[in-house]
């Protein structure tokens, strides 16, 4: 059963969707943008960097191709950042709940500042030493970006009504599918630019003239572009008041809570000081995350949360970072030899593009647009089930496909719009709305660096397992693989054992977030010994 809210959080959880509602998205939502951006650009730039760092020697047998990473170096490049946001959304998760959100948020924000202008700037005397400083810059880039998950849902799940709190935060997180998206056009337009005015040839027509000394510059503005929109958003974080949830229960300050909220709401609110008192000494107000209650009470759904988005990472993030492979696979891209270094960046942001454009952002908005009609439950089940569906048609008559690309690019293109429309967006929603207010920051943090554990599993396993058995003739760093076909079935598994997962995860839909923990539970319920608690 359960209790009278606080006035306060009863107002937000009640309130019209108005002008502060989508201020909180795009202020949140820029960072999201950011983190998207920082996290996919590398995919465009990593080719032109083993043409530019790691060229065949003269005597080499493979003189007639360009340069590639080393398979070490090349899932350090790619995964670095992974690890870093890991790392910090683990850290940033257990610090909102102990500083405040709006602390640490814009912390978050300068590390990303910073680091993307520094991983521009990465150099050294020889090809290791700029690869290493650019793996230590993105590190800890990733390390900013992985405060912003549990920060940014954590606070547009605590100012939203809870009548369309699921596509308020899910419009936050579409601000992903534009930053992929930009990744791409900052990609097409950067390396259109540097290639304007000269005469460039491919490698095999000339290998010097394939690569001019501006290609140099190609990489390091995409990378250091980052930097823009996150600059543009910092001054909007820090005029932000920290949300009322966490002024109230955790800090335990109810005026200052009916304060801030008054100045959102425009609309005066009694503090309820004693309330607020009898309200946090409650049982079920007092359990921590390692203790039973917390196991007992949401043991699974954190297990549910955690496991479904590390096996959705492995698929998203495998087939993000690794588009110019599979593209490659089908023939969508010409040879690297065909091209010089600035045309392959061209044609690779292009790729992305076209995906990301007819894909990825249409897959998020149509979770903004349904997800409080339909229920998280419901997108994130037939979402899963689509990606195998798609995976599987994909993988198995994957020779057939090397001959039709566009309808291989089609189905292609509604993997990502169903991981999207489905897992990618719910997995990110779900965690910020099921825990208490003291714990939620830290059990998102924890869910999604489950996420970005499975995101350095598609990363580097990925990056090996697609190789084909014939890899070695071409590239001489690589082991041979199971081949992109293999891949895309593996893929397909990993979806199906998503759709199993999902059960473990209850539906938030039209519930206040008090209601979802338990927060507001009438306790007096435990006396009675037929009846369970809530």
């Amino acid at each position: 059963m359960a209790k009278s809210q606080l006035e306060v959080l009863s107002a937000l959880d009640n309130a019209k969707t108005q002008l502060y509602h989508f201020t909180a998205i795009v202020i949140a939502g820029m960072g999201f943008f950011t983190d998207a951006y920082d996290l996919f650009c590398i995919s465009v730039v990593t080719k032109l960097l083993g043409r530019i760092y790691y060229p065949p020697k003269p005597n080499s047998p493979y003189v007639n191709r360009p340069g590639i990473l080393p398979p070490s170096i090349s899932a350090a490049v790619t995964g670095v950042a992974l690890v870093g946001t890991l790392f910090g959304q683990l850290f940033f998760g257990w610090l909102g709940d102990k500083l405040g959100r709006k602390k640490v948020y814009g912390l978050t924000l300068l590390l990303m500042i910073f680091c993307s202008l520094a991983s521009g700037l990465s150099f050294g005397h020889h090809a290791r030493g700029t690869m290493a400083t650019l793996c230590f810059f993105r590190f800890w880039l990733g390390f900013g970006i992985g405060g912003d998950y549990p920060l940014s849902a954590t606070i547009m799940s605590e100012y939203a009504n809870k009548k369309t709190r699921g596509s308020f935060i899910a419009a936050v997180f579409a601000m992903q599918g534009f930053g992929i998206l930009t990744g791409g056009i900052v990609g097409l337009v950067v390396s259109a630019a540097f290639e304007r005015g000269i005469t460039v040839y491919p490698y095999n027509i000339n290998t010097e003239l394939s690569l001019p000394p501006r290609a140099d510059y190609v990489w390091r503005i995409i990378l250091m572009f980052g930097a823009v929109p996150a600059a543009m958003t910092y001054y909007w974080r820090m005029k932000m008041p920290e949300t009322a949830r966490y002024t109230a229960l955790i800090a335990k300050n109810a005026k200052k809570a009916a304060e801030d909220m008054a100045q959102v709401l425009n609309v005066e609110f009694d503090p309820e000081e004693a309330k607020l008192e009898k309200f946090v000494e409650e049982p079920s107000n007092q359990y921590g995350l390692f203790s039973k209650e917390f196991l007992h009470r949401h043991g699974l759904h954190l297990l549910g949360t955690a496991t479904c988005w590390f096996l959705l990472d492995i698929s998203f993030y495998s087939q993000n970072l690794f588009q110019k492979s599979i593209f490659s696979a089908i023939k969508w891209l010409p040879p690297p030899a065909n091209m010089s270094g600035i045309q392959e960046v061209y044609k690779i942001s292009r790729a992305q593009t076209l995906i990301a454009l007819c894909g990825t952002v249409p897959g998020y908005w149509f979770t903004v647009f349904f997800i409080d009609k339909i229920g998280r439950w419901v997108i994130q089940l037939q979402g899963f089930f689509f990606m195998t569906v798609f995976m599987f048609a994909l993988g198995i008559p994957f020779h057939h496909w090397t001959l039709h690309k566009v309808p291989f690019i089609i189905m292609y293109s509604l993997t990502f719009f169903f991981s999207n429309f489905g897992p990618n967006a719910t997995t990110f929603v779900l965690p910020a709305e099921i825990f208490p207010a003291r714990l939620r920051s830290t059990c998102h943090g924890i869910s999604a660096a489950a996420g970005k554990a499975g995101a350095i599993v598609g990363a580097f396993g990925f990056l090996y397992a697609s190789e084909s058995d014939r890899v070695k003739e071409v590239d001489p760093y690589y082991h041979k693989g199971i081949g992109v076909r293999y891949s895309l079935i593996v893929l397909g598994f990993i979806s199906l054992f998503g759709m199993v997962f999902t059960f473990l995860v209850p539906e938030p839909n039209g519930k206040s977030l008090e209601e979802l923990s338990g927060e507001n539970e009438d306790n007096s319920v435990e006396s009675t010994p037929d009846k369970q608690p809530a």
